[in-house]
């Protein structure tokens, strides 16, 4: 932010809500959040080979992973339309 010449003051801050059963799928995709694949029209989907070894990071163990998947899925497809809307 420094580099812009923004300070915290200068981002709106704005809550949201995340119930509890998507908390794990959340942390997830936001530990994730630097892991897009990258086409000729702009990111097409998370990089999935980077999922265990995040999951692993944050302590979510395999069998945990398999119930926060479909999460992470509907975030994804959430992420790659608002980056569409925005790239229009």
């Amino acid at each position: 932010m420094g580099a812009l010449g923004l300070t915290p003051d200068d981002i709106e801050a704005v809550e949201v809500e995340v119930w509890p059963d998507a908390w794990l799928g959340f942390c997830l995709f936001e530990a994730i959040g630097t892991q897009w694949r990258l086409g000729p029209g702009g990111p097409s989907g998370l990089d999935y080979t980077a999922i265990p070894v995040a999951a692993s990071m944050l302590g979510i163990k395999r069998q945990e992973l398999t119930n926060i998947f479909p999460d992470l899925r509907i975030m994804e497809h959430e992420a790659l339309a608002v980056m569409a809307e925005a790239a229009e």
